[in-house]
C-alpha cells in the first residue's frame, strides 16, 4: 500500500474553495497516468483516460479534495482569530486543538479554544456548557502582530499527522483524501486495461459545503455511470446500537446504497457485487439515513446517470482521529480496479 501518498494527501491542507495545494499534489502524482488533465472554473481537476473505440460509455469517479475546516472571519485588536466553519463540526471535538493557519505568505501554528473561564475559575454550571462552533477562536501566539500576518478569508485546518496503529490508519482529512488516494491508485493498478470505457477521474472541489464542484463537473462530463468515492460511518464502537453501526471495520469495502442525496442503481450494485465475489474482494452493503455525497451530483446531471457509492468505513468521522482499516482501503482499490478492468 502506498501509505506515503496517503500521508501526503491527508497532511496537505485544503478546505472548500482552497483546494489548490491538494490539487497540485494530485497533478504531480498523476503525471503520465491520464491522457488529458484539465482544471475547471470551480477548481475541480478532470483527469481522463480515453477509450479504444468510439461511442464508449463514460464512467466518472468522483473524489472530493476538500476537508472540513474554517475561514478567518475576524481578527481582534489583540490578535485572536475568529472563524466561520466550512463543513460540519461537532463542537465537542474542538477543545484544545492545535491548528494550522494557512495564509498567502505562509502557514502559522496556532491553538484553538473556546472563549470563557478555565476550569480553575469556572462554576459547575459553566463546565456543563458545550460552546457553539462560533465561540471558538485561534491564538497564534503573535499577539497584535497577527493582524499583520493573517487576512480575513485565510483558512484554518487541524494540525495532526497521519499515524498507523495496529491494522488501522488514523488521520485528519481521511474524509476525503481516501477518495483521492483511491482515484490515483486504482488507475495506477489498472495499468493499460479498461480501455473499453472513457474513464473520468474527477477530483472535485467544495463537497463539504453542498457537492458544488461535483455538480458543475458532472454537467460537463455527463457520465453514463457515476461512482461517488467517499468515507462512510463505521460505528462499530461502544455506545452505538448494532442497527446503527453502518459498516464494520475489516469486513471490506462498502457498496453505498443510499443517503439523503441519492439512491444507488440496483443493477450497478449487483454488478459490483458479482465482480467482488469473482475476485474474492470482501464487501458490505451500506446506507446512511442522512448526509450527502458526490454520487448525487452525477446521478442528477443533465439527463441523469446510473450511480453507486464506493465507501470506506471510517470511525470518528469529522475529527482528527478518523480511523480506517487498511484492508478495507485495499478492498476499495481492488474493487474499483477490477470494475474498470472489466470494461475491456
Amino acid at each position: 500500500m502506498n501509505i506515503d501518498l496517503l500521508r501526503a494527501l491527508c497532511e496537505t491542507p485544503g478546505v472548500p474553495g482552497h483546494e489548490d495545494r491538494v490539487r497540485d499534489l494530485i497533478k504531480a502524482e498523476t503525471e503520465g497516468l491520464f491522457d488529458e488533465v484539465t482544471e475547471d472554473p470551480m477548481g475541480s481537476l478532470h483527469c481522463v483516460r480515453r477509450a479504444k473505440g468510439d461511442s464508449a460509455p463514460k464512467i466518472m469517479l468522483l473524489c472530493h479534495m476538500d476537508e472540513i475546516g474554517f475561514l478567518v472571519s475576524h481578527i481582534s485588536d489583540k490578535g485572536f482569530l475568529y472563524l466561520q466553519p466550512v463543513g460540519g463540526f461537532d463542537p465537542r471535538n474542538l477543545f484544545s486543538r492545535r491548528v494550522l493557519v494557512c495564509t498567502e505568505d505562509g502557514d502559522l501554528k496556532g491553538v484553538m479554544n473556546p472563549g470563557g473561564k478555565p476550569i480553575h475559575i469556572s462554576s459547575p454550571e459553566d463546565r456543563k456548557k458545550v460552546p457553539e462552533v462560533g465561540e471558538f477562536f485561534v491564538d497564534t501566539g503573535l499577539g497584535e502582530a497577527a493582524k499583520e500576518r493573517v487576512k480575513i478569508g485565510d483558512f484554518v485546518v487541524m494540525d495532526e499527522p497521519l499515524i498507523e496503529i495496529g491494522d488501522k490508519i488514523v488521520s485528519k482529512a481521511l474524509d476525503n483524501r481516501i477518495a483521492c488516494w483511491l482515484g490515483i491508485e486504482a488507475i495506477r493498478a489498472l495499468k493499460d486495461g479498461g480501455r473499453g470505457a472513457e474513464v473520468h477521474v474527477v477530483f472535485t472541489s467544495q463537497e463539504e459545503v453542498g457537492l458544488r464542484g461535483a455538480r458543475t463537473a458532472s454537467h460537463k462530463v455527463q457520465p453514463d455511470i457515476g461512482i461517488g468515492i467517499d468515507v462512510t460511518l463505521s460505528c462499530d464502537t461502544p455506545g452505538v446500537p448494532d442497527h446503527l453501526t453502518t459498516t464494520v471495520q475489516g469486513k471490506g469495502v462498502g457498496l453505498h446504497m443510499r443517503d439523503s442525496s441519492f439512491i444507488a442503481d440496483k443493477a450497478l450494485v449487483r454488478e459490483m457485487e458479482q465482480i467482488a465475489q469473482d475476485n474474492d474482494i470482501p464487501y458490505q452493503r451500506t446506507m446512511l439515513a442522512a448526509g450527502g455525497s458526490d454520487s448525487a451530483a452525477a446521478q442528477q446531471a443533465a439527463s441523469g446517470a446510473r450511480v453507486v457509492g464506493i465507501a470506506v468505513g471510517t470511525r470518528y468521522i469529522h475529527t482528527v482521529t478518523e480511523m480506517v482499516h487498511a484492508s478495507d482501503l485495499e478492498a476499495a482499490r481492488d474493487l474499483l480496479t477490477a470494475y474498470l478492468a472489466a470494461q475491456d
